[in-house]
């Protein structure tokens, strides 16, 4: 590996417990393997390894396998995801304490690590905006989110500034900002290379930016997460300041375990608390992360009256693939309908009007005449039917479907099933008798032969 920059490694002698000779020497090892088991999906994976301190979910692996060709991956069964970042869900449950019914942004949600794991830990009348301002990691967003299987994580592909407009709208929102990346750099090489004392200074100003642009949208008492894998005070602690010379805000202290080398830091100016994590104190990679409440009245935007959309005739026809009776089924554009939890359709309706709305709910497909052709996302879903035909599969088969490759398998009853693997989804095949049409869609076919890795 290339030597760590200077500039850097002079500016965390002034953090507390930070020891230059140990840091180094920890980025000349290779960084951990970690996953986060999906609570809902409840199959028992990994179990003999070591659990990551401060997620009960989450678990270090020993080697990183080829994930790729893991089915259970791709049915959403874990999320592989760094270990230091799992935090979150410590944090979230320390101060949300079993909150229900709230509304909760993940601003820079992609690819996904942090929105699936709010969506195992908010309660289903709670609602999780997973959002990322490029299009093409939005896309990536939106598939992981589908694998992660829950109706109430919509995901969203929108500017800061867009979501300011929804004035006290938020309870919690997720600031995973954009930065200089040092915290990876064993990780990924091209974050060594592309560091600079101005790339830094450059990331600073954007993240003010988008904090600043946020901001309107959480209620009073509202939660701010801020976190950063950005070894740099510039990015860290100095932008707790910046909120507290800014606005109304107030940082809350979270009960740490002095075993799990967490190191507790204050800003220079306002003594606001951060939570550092260094390589060679934690079993992960560097992070920053900080919870901070809002003390300021904020404006609420209130939902106008709307009559609602849901569509009874489709509840007829498509109600069979859902366990929840009390869902609402609603057209999103022609001919496609989606189903969401009926305590989120004023959420909706407000949203729709101001910000652009990918995913809303979980899409339940097409009619064809008497027929209905399920989406790919009810394969997937923890709320599709317990009673839907199904055809349970062995690895190698799993694999084939997988890649769109013939199963070798006929003779089945007529009519659509789930392809399963170990009991989960993995999407859908419609039996004609003699032979079986695979409807996983093109674009989540595995590409990757086996022999590659070889």
């Amino acid at each position: 590996m290339k030597s760590l920059p200077l500039k850097l490694l002079e500016e965390l002698h002034s953090i507390k417990s930070f020891d230059e000779l140990s840091f180094i020497a920890a980025h000349e090892l290779q960084p951990v393997t970690s996953v986060r088991i999906n609570p809902a999906k409840n199959i028992h994976l990994f179990g003999a390894n070591e659990k990551v301190p401060w997620c009960a979910s989450g678990v270090y692996l020993k080697d990183r396998p080829i994930f790729t060709l893991d089915p259970a991956y791709h049915a959403g069964a874990y999320y592989v995801q760094e270990a230091s970042s799992m935090f979150l869900d410590h944090m979230l449950r320390s101060i949300l304490q079993d909150k229900q019914g709230l509304r909760v942004l993940d601003l820079c949600a992609a690819p996904g690590g942090k929105s699936t794991l709010i969506a195992s830990l908010i309660d289903k009348n709670s609602l999780l905006i997973s959002n990322d301002v490029i299009r093409t990691r939005a896309s990536i967003l939106e598939e992981n989110m589908t694998r992660w299987g829950y109706i109430n994580t919509w995901v969203a592909s929108n500017d800061p500034r867009d979501f300011g407009k929804l004035a006290g709208y938020f309870d919690v929102i997720v600031v995973d900002a954009p930065c200089s990346g040092s915290g990876l750099f064993r990780k990924d090489v091209r974050a060594l290379d592309e560091w600079s004392e101005g790339n830094v200074h450059l990331c600073s100003e954007r993240q003010q930016r988008i904090l600043a642009d946020v901001w309107p949208a959480l209620k009073q008492d509202g939660i701010l997460v801020y976190a950063t894998c950005s070894y740099s005070v510039e990015e860290d602690e100095q932008i707790l300041d910046w909120l507290g010379n800014t606005f109304d805000v107030q940082t809350i202290d979270v009960p740490i375990n002095e075993e799990w080398g967490i190191v507790s830091v204050s800003s220079p100016e306002k003594g606001m608390t951060g939570f550092r994590f260094f390589p060679d104190k934690v079993n992960g990679e560097g992070f920053f992360i900080a919870a901070l409440q809002k003390n300021e009245e904020a404006n609420t935007l209130r939902p106008a009256k709307f009559k609602t959309a849901h569509d009874k005739k489709i509840e007829q026809q498509a109600g069979w693939l859902l366990n929840d009776t009390d869902a609402l089924i609603i057209q999103t554009e022609q001919n496609n309908f989606c189903t969401i939890n009926k305590y989120h359709e004023a959420d909706r309706e407000l949203m729709k009007k101001i910000v652009y709305l990918r995913k809303t709910g979980l899409q339940l497909g097409t009619p064809a005449g008497k027929d209905w052709v399920p989406d790919h996302q009810v394969a997937l879903s923890i709320d599709a039917s317990s009673s839907l035909p199904f055809l349970n599969v062995d690895k190698d088969n799993a694999l084939r479907f997988l890649k769109r490759e013939d199963m070798g398998i006929s003779d089945l009853e007529k009519g659509w099933m789930l392809v399963k693997y170990n009991g989960l989804g993995l999407g859908w095949i419609k039996s004609l008798g003699n032979r079986i049409n695979n409807y996983l869609p093109k674009h989540w076919r595995i590409r990757m032969k086996i022999t590659d890795e070889e």
